[in-house]
C-alpha cells in the first residue's frame, strides 16, 4: 500500500510540475488543460523529455488504470494523440514501442488495481481504502455474484469506457473474481484497447482536419466512448421498473 501512495504523490507531483513548467513556456499544462489540448501538450513533454516521453505515457496509462484514485487520467485520448504523434516522422516516436509498452502498463495497473481490491476484500466489512471507498458485506455478496454471471465481458467491454476501465479491476478483486478468468480477459482487453485507439490515432494522425480540430476529435473520442454509461443509466432509469 505505501507504494501505492508514493505513486499517487509522483503522479500529482508530476502534474504540478507541469503545470509550473508550462506556465514559464507559456503552456497552460493544468490537469483539464492536459487533456483538452492533449495533442501540443504531449509534443511540449515529448521535446523536453526526449525518449522518457515514452516512460511519461507508461506512467499516465498506469495510473489511469491501476489506481482507484486517478480516473480523470486520459485514456483513449492519450493512446489516440500518442498513435497521431507517431505518425509524424519528425518526431521519432515509434508506434512499436508504444504500443507494446501500452499494453503492459495496462495490465500491470489493472493487476495492481485488483489486487488491491482483493486485499481490502480480505480485511473484510469496514475495510477502507484512502479513507474514501469503505467495503461493505452486501457490496462483497452483490459485487461476487455479479462478476460470476459477467465478469468476463465487463472487463473487455470496460476497457472502452473512462472511469469504468479504472473501477473495473478494483471491483473484479473485491468480488473474488478467479484470477485465471480475470488475467485472460483483461489481457484479451488491454490488447484490443491499445491496439485499435493508438492504430486509429496513427492512421488519422496526418489527416488535416483532425490535426486542425483536435480538440473536436478528443471530445468525439470521449462522447463515444461514454455512451455505454449513457445507455446503462437510461436503460436502468426508465425501462427497469
Amino acid at each position: 500500500m505505501d507504494f501505492i501512495k508514493i505513486i499517487f504523490e509522483l503522479t500529482c507531483n508530476f502534474f504540478l510540475r507541469l503545470q509550473t513548467e508550462g506556465a514559464a513556456t507559456g503552456v497552460d499544462l493544468n490537469p483539464i488543460d492536459f487533456i483538452l489540448h492533449l495533442d501540443k501538450n504531449l509534443e511540449y513533454l515529448l521535446r523536453e523529455y526526449g525518449n522518457y516521453f515514452y516512460f511519461i505515457l507508461f506512467l499516465i496509462v498506469f495510473c489511469e488504470t491501476g489506481l482507484v484514485v486517478t480516473p480523470f487520467l486520459p485514456g483513449d485520448s492519450l493512446l489516440f494523440a500518442a498513435g497521431a504523434l507517431a505518425a509524424n516522422e519528425a518526431n521519432n516516436l515509434n508506434i512499436f514501442i508504444i504500443i507494446p509498452l501500452l499494453i503492459c502498463a495496462a495490465l500491470i495497473g489493472d493487476n495492481t488495481n485488483y489486487f488491491i481490491g482483493k486485499f481490502l476484500a480480505k480485511k473484510g466489512e469496514g475495510a477502507k481504502l484512502f479513507g474514501v471507498f469503505t467495503i461493505r458485506k452486501d457490496y462483497l455478496d452483490k459485487t461476487h455474484a455479479f462478476y460470476e454471471k459477467y465478469g468476463a465481458r465487463t472487463i473487455i467491454m470496460a476497457r472502452f469506457v473512462p472511469i469504468v476501465r479504472t473501477f473495473a479491476p478494483f471491483v473484479a478483486g473485491v468480488g473474488s473474481m478467479s484470477y485465471v478468468k480475470y488475467i485472460t480477459f483483461c489481457i484479451i482487453g488491454a490488447i484490443l484497447w491499445v491496439i485499435s485507439i493508438s492504430t486509429l490515432g496513427y492512421m488519422l494522425g496526418s489527416n488535416e482536419f483532425v490535426k486542425k480540430n483536435f480538440e473536436l476529435v478528443v471530445f468525439g473520442i470521449i462522447a463515444v466512448s461514454l455512451i455505454p454509461v449513457f445507455y446503462t443509466i437510461i436503460k436502468h432509469k426508465f425501462f427497469n421498473k
